[in-house]
């Protein structure tokens, strides 16, 4: 409680410590300071991703993503290198603030993409932009992060990739209209992913007449799934919704067949399980498994997005491990379109950045990216959202391609 209510006044004087930056270094005066980059310094561009544990796939894919973004670039952005910093967040909130504090200690840190997890961004945002520093995530999806309602210290934030007001509504409307299941029990981890998916899900369910059971909560690191799955059984849900991570999803799909009473009932997950290391864990029972994700065929995204696959693959010697790659990629793409708007240079080559200038910048540019049209609104929204329903067809973790295993199955 103590490190929270640290954490808590230290963002309470984000306005007041803003307000006191204000400064002109060379030519570019601004509100929340100015980064002044020496001629032939790199432009520092940190990251934070969950690259280790379970959930790796998630996170490594992205980064990978803005690997090639900046290659595309040519390594370079207005004649300095372009340095990317990234920091593993283990996709918790703990690793969320320790690596956003780190990236927000660094000086010439000049935006921020990432992270892959809503529990890394919800205390890592407000670190970030009580230093001015924009981020720009690349797959959290939690609602709140873009609601309306949100606090001024997310002011500072904004993200290529889909609100999961969006996901909860797609997935209730397949449950509901398209395998016509009457009931539901959904279960989340408490982390602001699964719980916020869930409750969309839930609230949509029931506007369209369908009936939520139970909503049920569960720990990340719960091994035995039998006594919570036990009582579920009781209930008699036609489908259980997990929008869980990897290690928790798969002691669910694999205990969820052995229990009497839901041999027959749908399970169905969340886009955190797209990877060969969530089929690799939950065994032979992953098989028939469905996930709500957005639209990753061909047709769905940007007409660049095949041209990037193949250098993805030339690049990794694989296709892509998860799939969040291309908001990742287009993550990047805004960041240095921002940077182009609003930095000047010197006559001596020393290149000046105003961080309020840079955030105006991130929200209003627009362009077509290869997840699709990128423009922000005044919240940080900045992607559309398609949605679709895959399903894993094999239990062999070298069959894992998205629109292959899982294979997208609706629309």
């Amino acid at each position: 409680m103590g490190a929270l209510l640290k954490w808590s006044a230290g963002v309470a004087l984000l306005c007041a410590s803003q307000a006191t930056t204000a400064a002109t270094v060379g030519p570019v005066t601004d509100d929340l300071g100015v980064i002044r980059i020496a001629k032939g310094a790199p432009i520092q561009i940190g990251a934070y991703w969950v690259l280790s544990g379970a959930d790796t796939a998630l996170g490594l894919d992205e980064k990978r993503g803005v690997e090639i973004a900046f290659k595309d670039m040519g390594g370079k952005l207005l004649g300095h290198p372009l340095k990317l910093n990234a920091e593993d967040d283990g996709c918790n909130a703990e690793g969320g603030q320790t690596a956003a504090t780190k990236l927000a200690a660094n000086p010439q840190t000049v935006i921020v993409l990432g992270p892959a997890c809503s529990s890394a961004a919800t205390p890592g945002a407000p670190i970030l932009w009580q230093q001015g520093i924009v981020d720009i995530c690349t797959a959290c999806t939690a609602p709140a992060l873009t609601a309306p309602t949100r606090k001024k210290e997310y002011d500072g934030f904004a993200r290529t990739v889909f609100s999961d007001s969006e996901q909860g509504k797609a997935d209730a409307t397949y449950v509901h209209n398209v395998l016509k299941a009457p009931s539901v029990v959904t279960i989340h981890d408490g982390s602001p992913y699964a719980q916020q998916l869930q409750q969309v899900m839930a609230d949509n369910f029931r506007q369209l007449g369908g009936k939520v059971l139970s909503q049920e909560a569960i720990a990340p690191t719960d091994v035995d799934m039998k006594p919570l799955l036990t009582r579920i059984a009781s209930e008699k849900p036609d489908l259980i919704y997990f929008p869980v991570f990897t290690a928790a999803a798969a002691q669910i799909v694999r205990q969820a067949r052995g229990t009497p009473g839901l041999e027959k009932t749908k399970l169905m997950g969340g886009g955190s399980l797209l990877s060969a290391d969530f089929i690799e864990a939950a065994g032979p029972a992953v098989v028939g498994f469905i996930i709500g994700y957005p639209d990753l065929s061909p047709e769905a995204m940007g007409k660049n997005y095949p041209k990037f696959v193949e250098e993805y693959k030339k690049a990794y010697n694989e296709a892509p491990i998860s799939g969040y790659h291309a908001n990742a990629y287009d993550g990047a793409m805004l960041a240095v379109k921002a940077i182009e708007k609003v930095a000047k240079t010197d006559k001596d080559g020393n290149l000046y950045i105003g961080k309020k200038a840079l955030r105006d910048a991130v929200f209003a540019t627009t362009f077509d990216g290869i997840s699709g049209p990128i423009a922000c609104d005044q919240y940080g929204e900045c992607s559309q959202f398609k949605p679709s329903v895959l399903e894993f067809t094999s239990s062999d973790p070298k069959t894992f391609g998205v629109g292959k295993n899982p294979k997208k199955i609706w629309p």
